[in-house]
């Protein structure tokens, strides 16, 4: 999973440096330098005594197999269910076995055809079994029962909303918009609510589903689908059985009338995969756009782990009102509807990070699970890691390294708002807080300092070893260490300590200095060491004088680091950190000559970008050459904010920039860019602007045709407004309803109400669009006539009932930000009646929250 956390966050790295270089920007010699200061700090080493300590669970019994055979009651949104289960004690004999069982109605409990006693209470069915079991001694217990999901309390958290476990949506049919279709979500653990289980991590079961439906729906589960057989009363019964065993939180099932766009996958022993895309049946034929590099991913991490996808199959499913962002069921994956998405759509923007994240989650997680929530972090860390793993190799490792940053200061803004804590965390209060910024973002860096710590063949066989020897079991981090230990031969305890098992990241404040023919680095640790350690940073310093560029291996593990490097002739720049994987906030202090000259000595992004943005604080003729040759740049990234630089040129360099832009915005290979030079133009006032934008208009890409409306209604809102009012008809994605819903609302035009009206209520928008649609909504008809902000209220009330989970969430918001109008208008008037009129109206928007 999970991305809903950060939706959340829209509301309101450390190198260690790599043993063996893998930069292929030099082929300059690594030299050993040592730090030649001591820490000057006094820490406080009082223990302190945690209040709580979230274990793993203790494994009285031991899951083996579980069978159900499963009837859903759309119209009482029950599922009825026999839940065949085998286990065993763990070590201890025993005479009972405890479950968990959430909100069900228990009919019986059987053990070789006998009635067993059984207490029921609490969620907890405790079964009385006919005899004590010792650790060599399997039985089966037969539960007959009835999941009752509607009829419990529910509750959820930030990064999955609801706990309910088992989801009838729009069972009745009343909502013409929704396809109706049953669906379940296990983590963290709530997958009792549809089937008795014991809801650990550390459990692993095989498992058989026989699943009963309406011979028009199609059904989905973990496994292979082994039979489908059509019943005398016109239902028909699908089988689906797994074989090996996984954790009971990634148990699946999904009904619907979904359409199955089939492909596949050959291992290297020649055999196929069923890879399957189920959806709705208007977005069948986009399928194979959203979901066809699957195969291909599947290839790339079982080459890269050098172990085959372990699973029979990988299935992937799009469902309506989904309350995280996805989730790996094992081999049949479940994705939130924010994942559809037109070809055009996807020429902007699509979801190859979270279907690589999901996958990857098939060896870490549902191959090797957690064994406690606490160690979260070695299912989700590794699975944020993959969208770099995938970025680098399918589109190079600037792009990896750009959204490398983006999730490094997610991570930091999470920690900020929330609070730091151990990357793997005993002391949480509620197992859903481990779903943060920590265990997905920092985890991913944590791994990438890792990997550049020990170097790409020593990772990757690291991992390897870890899955191959905890293979269909749990685990805990030290495991994972233990694995690079025996890989590497070095003790690594010391990077574990700082990085899992400790706290924050390290504020570096770099200077340097020239003594005769030395330039001296000074690292400062600035971190708050009352509540983080002293970090051990090993990285790799570039220092490029007259003779080259020279790479030098440091370790920076002292409260203030000095390291002295020989300089021939001038010293042109000093990069600390060269291969740009710290997990850190870095304050250099160099001058503007040494932050142009770094844009030419690396090919990271992130020391580019500093380039570009540090060393063009002064427009000089260096800095101004530097923006034009950003423009130029190969990387995507770099001509963006290079355009948003070239507005800060002088004539002269401006007119060579305005050239570059022009070109860029017709003929640039990436839409952001284009609509990035939309943009420029508009400000700009370039000359022949109406020309472009009349061409761009005819763009492939949404966010170019965006672009260039939002710019032609600065430029000629009359004519902005008949080219919204063309799209309108021509579009077939809501993601450019969401800039034309942005321009009606700027000019508060009363005749546009329909158009929200229409495209809010007629299911066309879906996930993040359905909310941006009616966040924009909500800013229009606040300054409308009293009128139709009471005639918007049947449309607040319809998102209110058949709107997506994130339009959900945020309702209340909306809502109160239209009363607040609403307060505004009757404090503001002296009219009674119409005080009057907007107090009744208050009270109806008042009884939607």
């Amino acid at each position: 999973m999970k991305i809903s956390y950060l939706l959340v966050a829209l509301l309101f790295v450390v190198s260690c440096g790599t043993k063996k270089s893998n930069s292929t920007a030099s082929n300059a010699p690594v030299s050993e330098i040592k730090s030649s200061s001591e820490s000057l700090t006094e820490v406080d080493e009082t223990p302190t005594v945690p209040e709580v300590y979230q274990a793993s669970k203790t494994m009285l019994m031991d899951l083996i197999h579980t069978k159900l055979e499963l009837k859903p009651d759309w119209e009482k949104a029950y599922l009825y269910g026999v839940a065949t289960i085998t286990a065993k004690p763990h070590f201890y004999s025993s005479d009972s076995l405890i479950l968990d069982a959430k909100g069900m109605t228990i009919n019986s409990v059987k053990l070789n055809g006998k009635e067993l006693k059984y207490n029921y209470a609490d969620d907890k069915l405790k079964i009385t079994l006919d005899k004590i079991y010792s650790r060599n001694d399997q039985y089966t217990v037969v539960i007959d029962y009835v999941s009752r999901p509607n009829e419990r309390e529910t509750g959820g958290s930030a990064a999955i909303s609801s706990d309910k476990g088992l989801y009838f949506i729009n069972n009745d049919g009343s909502d013409k918009n929704k396809m109706p279709q049953i669906w379940t979500q296990g983590e963290t653990e709530s997958n009792s609510v549809w089937f008795p289980t014991i809801e650990a991590t550390n459990q692993k079961s095989s498992q058989e589903v026989y699943l009963t439906v309406a011979d028009k729906y199609v059904t989905l589960s973990n496994g292979k689908l082994v039979s489908s057989k059509k019943n005398s009363d016109g239902t028909r019964t699908d089988y689906w059985k797994q074989e090996l065993p996984h954790a009971p939180y990634l148990f699946m099932i999904a009904v619907g009338e979904f359409k199955i766009v089939k492909d596949s996958y050959t291992r290297n022993d020649g055999k196929k995969i069923d890879v399957f895309y189920y959806v709705e049946p208007e977005w069948e034929k986009y399928a194979q756009g959203i979901f066809g590099k699957t195969p291909e991913m599947i290839g790339y991490f079982s080459k890269l782990l050098n172990y085959e996808y372990p699973w029979d199959k990988y299935h992937q499913i799009v469902v309506r009102d989904y309350v995280s962002g996805a989730m790996e069921n094992t081999g049949a994956v479940v994705f939130g509807d924010f994942t559809y998405a037109t070809d055009r759509e996807l020429l902007d923007a699509n979801s190859e990070s979270i279907i690589a994240h999901e996958l990857f989650h098939h060896w870490f997680g549902d191959l090797v699970t957690c064994e406690s929530w606490s160690n979260l972090p070695l299912n989700e860390s590794f699975a944020n890691y993959s969208q770099y793993l995938w970025d680098e190799y399918k589109y190079g490792v600037q792009e990896a390294d750009y959204n490398a940053e983006i999730e490094a200061k997610g991570y930091m803004q999470s920690a900020q708002a929330q609070g730091y804590h151990d990357l793997i965390w005993f002391t949480y209060e509620n197992r859903e807080e481990m779903f943060d910024g920590h265990s997905y973002n920092k985890g991913g860096r944590i791994l990438h300092m890792l990997r550049n710590y020990v170097g790409d063949e020593a990772f990757f066989k690291s991992l390897n070893r870890y899955l191959t020897v905890n293979q269909f079991k749990s685990a805990e981090f030290h495991q994972l260490r233990i694995a690079f230990e025996e890989v590497t031969g070095e003790d690594l305890n010391w990077f574990f300590n700082q990085w899992f098992t400790g706290s924050g990241h390290p504020t570096l404040s770099i200077s340097q200095r020239m003594e005769g023919n030395e330039v001296v680095l000074s690292i400062s640790q600035k971190q708050n060491l009352k509540k983080f350690p002293l970090f051990r940073l090993p990285i790799q310093v570039a220092v490029v004088d007259d003779n080259g560029k020279n790479i030098y291996k440091v370790v920076v593990d002292k409260l203030e680091n000095e390291f002295r490097f020989p300089v021939k002739g001038t010293l042109k720049t000093v990069i600390p950190d060269y291969q740009e994987a710290l997990l850190a906030v870095v304050n250099e202090t160099k001058d503007a000559s040494q932050f142009i000259e770094q844009y030419y000595q690396s090919e990271k992004w992130r020391t580019r970008n500093r380039a570009l943005n540090l060393g063009t604080k002064k427009i000089d003729e260096a800095s101004s050459k530097l923006i034009l040759d950003c423009l130029n740049d190969p990387f995507w990234g770099i001509r963006s904010i290079a355009i948003d630089k070239a507005a800060r040129l002088k004539e002269g360099n401006r007119e060579k920039a305005a050239a570059i832009i022009k070109e860029l915005a017709v003929n640039d290979p990436s839409s952001s860019v284009r609509a990035k030079a939309i943009n420029f133009i508009s400000r700009a006032g370039l000359e022949g602007a109406e020309a472009i934008f009349t061409n761009a208009f005819k763009d492939s890409s949404y966010s170019v045709v965006a672009a260039t409306l939002n710019a032609l209604s600065e430029l000629n809102p009359e004519l902005a407004l008949k080219h919204a009012e063309q799209l309108e008809k021509e579009a077939d994605a809501p993601t450019i309803l969401l800039t034309i819903g942005s321009l009606y609302a700027n000019t508060g035009d009363s005749n546009k109400f329909d158009f929200f009206k229409e495209n809010l209520t007629n299911g066309k928008a879906t996930g993040f669009d359905e909310l941006g649609l009616m966040n924009t909504f909500t800013s229009y008809v606040a300054v409308l006539n009293t009128e139709l902000i009471e005639k918007a209220i049947p449309v607040y009330e319809y998102l209110k009932e058949n709107g997506g989970t994130y339009t959900k969430m945020f309702i209340p918001q909306n809502i109160n930000y239209i009363l607040s109008t609403i307060k505004q208008r009757i404090d503001g008037t002296k009219d009674q009646v119409e005080v009057v009129k907007l107090k009744d109206i208050e009270a109806k928007y008042t009884k939607l929250l």
